[in-house]
């Protein structure tokens, strides 16, 4: 589901009510704990954390032009989607990740590769995320991006 907006602020209003505010505290969540070098843009309709092109010049292997994807959080038809990168790459972080979940939710974890879905407003780990999103850095992203992603 892409929300046509042009920054975060625009693209929250346009949120189903009920889903405003515990996007906006994900979106804090984020914002607080993401490590220095990242940053929040607006990336493939939703937002987006990125290593920009300042700091890896290289890029996103499948478009150069874009800057090296890290975090996306969108809204999707039936929950709040957390897509994290460093799940799929790292397996001692999706690992860790797995273990740590059913502490912090009374809800079974529903995730892809490396999309965390949130599908009860009420019932959202935003200090495990917070753990998650101090877990890696720019330059272990980076690192990690060129041994196991970029080809």
């Amino acid at each position: 589901m892409t929300i046509k907006a042009t920054n975060p602020a625009d693209y929250i209003s346009k949120l189903p009510a009920e889903r405003q505010a515990p996007f906006q505290q994900l979106r804090q969540t984020i914002l607080d704990n993401l490590p220095d070098g990242f940053e929040e843009r607006m990336s493939s309709g939703m937002l987006g954390y990125v290593v920009p092109h300042e700091r890896y010049p290289a890029g996103y292997h499948c478009d150069t032009k874009l800057p090296l994807p890290f975090i996306n959080l969108g809204n999707q038809k039936n929950n709040l989607s957390l897509y994290h990168m460093g799940i799929y790459a790292l397996p001692d972080v999706l690992a860790w990740f797995k273990t740590e979940y059913p502490k912090h939710s009374r809800r079974k974890l529903d995730m892809g590769k490396s999309c965390i879905r949130l599908k009860k407003m009420d019932d959202i780990p935003y200090a495990l995320i917070a753990e998650l999103i101090q877990k890696i850095s720019v330059e272990d992203w980076i690192a990690a991006y060129e041994a196991n992603i970029k080809r």
